[in-house]
């Protein structure tokens, strides 16, 4: 890997880190307002409604400038989401705000990374990529909790600027301050992120045509015997992820009777599953081989189901991160061979897009389904059993899909394809 490949990951983490720690910002702000159980889900339903209203546009934004510059901007949006909170707006408004950088963000983050790189290099990079994400969410998650708790919080109150007055009197605004510094630091590496000198001509701006070309490229994708596969699954996956991430959370208050920043820390510990998984399987997967972790998604579903059984803290940290390890060693091949289908078939900005608008759209689904389900006040353990079974039985579906494709005709071939 080359030095531009770092700055980019570096770029990343601190993005990303600061995504995770404002939301766990926003969740106690939420909290605090005495808002009901169901609302806490829609924060992130609502960071992701962008991912879906956008991903028509996203792609060609991304493609029309260089991958840094279009981070950078993205970032500047973020910033401007942290700031409507100082300004009393609803967490709800203001983290779509941020979701909205995000989602700009992203088609470039991943397309950067198949104009840097040959494909051989691409499971090994997006275990780079998934790996720091996860690092990411599990010292955000953390740190989120800590930023609104009494003995961090009481600390950044209590520091004073000689001669200026700050105006910042509560611990949601002191953490909101030490996002903004971390979003600021993502942003001066994304300014050092190297020009790949990729350029995909004019880029279409009318609403219509660019509709009309997302749409084009969405069917190629799922007709793709491959691109189907890797793209049902990553979209699986991240509905589930983000998902667990508040189950978890409702689960160490109900079941093991943990306070918000002790949940906060078990929900990183499934973070440290999926960067150990990551690991592994960038080490151990190649592309070539990227299909045959199709049954492990199958696994985490039926573990996932294990939590009904567990009563301990000594028993949740392993079994949660057993279910982390899993989804990491799944996804990883499975988003470096996406990446590759998407990268031969069409533009990496177009293929991102697509891939975050199945990904995101499912995020909806699901959180609004698991919201629905919290205002119904369905009992815990049947939502958790609902969950798994879900989790493991489209899984199940998806590898007869592809044997299905595979008796067709040899499928895994077309991963050698190059684009014409």
């Amino acid at each position: 890997m080359n030095r531009g490949f770092y700055t980019i990951m570096a770029a990343q983490f601190f993005s990303s880190l600061a995504d995770n720690a404002l939301l766990f910002v926003a969740i106690d702000l939420l909290i605090n307002m005495n808002s009901p159980g169901w609302i806490t889900p829609l924060l992130k339903l609502s960071f992701t409604l962008f991912y879906v209203l956008l991903a028509a546009f996203v792609g060609a934004f991304a493609d029309s400038m260089p991958k840094g510059k279009v981070m950078f901007i993205s970032n500047l949006i973020k910033v401007g989401g942290c700031m409507l909170i100082f300004a009393n707006v609803h967490p709800l408004l203001a983290y779509a705000i941020v979701g909205f950088g995000a989602a700009v963000y992203s088609p470039a983050k991943y397309g950067i990374l198949t104009e840097l790189l040959p494909a051989e290099k691409l499971v090994a990079a997006n275990g780079w990529v998934e790996g720091l994400t996860v690092m990411s969410i599990i010292f955000g998650t953390v740190m989120g909790g800590a930023l609104v708790g009494s003995r961090v919080s009481s600390y950044l109150l209590g520091f004073d600027l000689p001669l200026i007055d700050t105006g910042i009197t509560t611990p949601t605004q002191s953490a909101l301050c030490v996002v903004v510094g971390i979003y600021v630091i993502a942003a001066i590496f994304n300014t050092r992120i190297p020009d790949t000198g990729c350029r995909y001509g004019h880029q279409e701006r009318n609403p219509i045509k660019l509709v009309t070309d997302f749409a084009n490229c969405y069917n190629l994708l799922w007709k793709d015997k491959l691109g189907q596969i890797s793209l049902a699954v990553t979209t699986l996956f991240w509905g589930a992820a983000q998902t667990l991430q508040f189950i978890v959370l409702e689960w160490a208050n109900r079941t093991l009777k943990l306070t918000y920043e002790q949940s906060t820390s078990l929900v990183g510990v499934v973070a440290i599953g999926v960067a150990a998984g990551a690991v592994i399987s960038a080490r151990s997967i190649t592309l070539r081989k990227s299909l045959t972790v199709i049954p492990v998604g199958i696994a985490m579903g039926v573990i996932v189901m294990g939590m009904t059984l567990v009563n301990s803290v000594m028993l949740a940290y392993p079994l949660l991160v057993l279910v982390g390890l899993l989804g990491g060693f799944f996804l990883v091949p499975m988003n470096a061979l996406l990446q590759h289908r998407g990268h031969v078939l069409m533009s990496a900005g177009h293929s991102i897009a697509v891939q975050n608008f199945n990904e995101n759209l499912s995020i909806l689904v699901m959180l609004a389904a698991y919201s629905l389900m919290l205002r119904g006040h369905l009992n815990l353990n049947i939502i958790i059993l609902i969950f798994g079974l879900f989790l493991a039985g489209t899984m199940f579906f998806i590898m007869r899909r592809h044997h299905a494709n595979q008796r067709e005709f040899d499928s895994v071939s077309l991963i050698g394809e190059a684009k014409h």
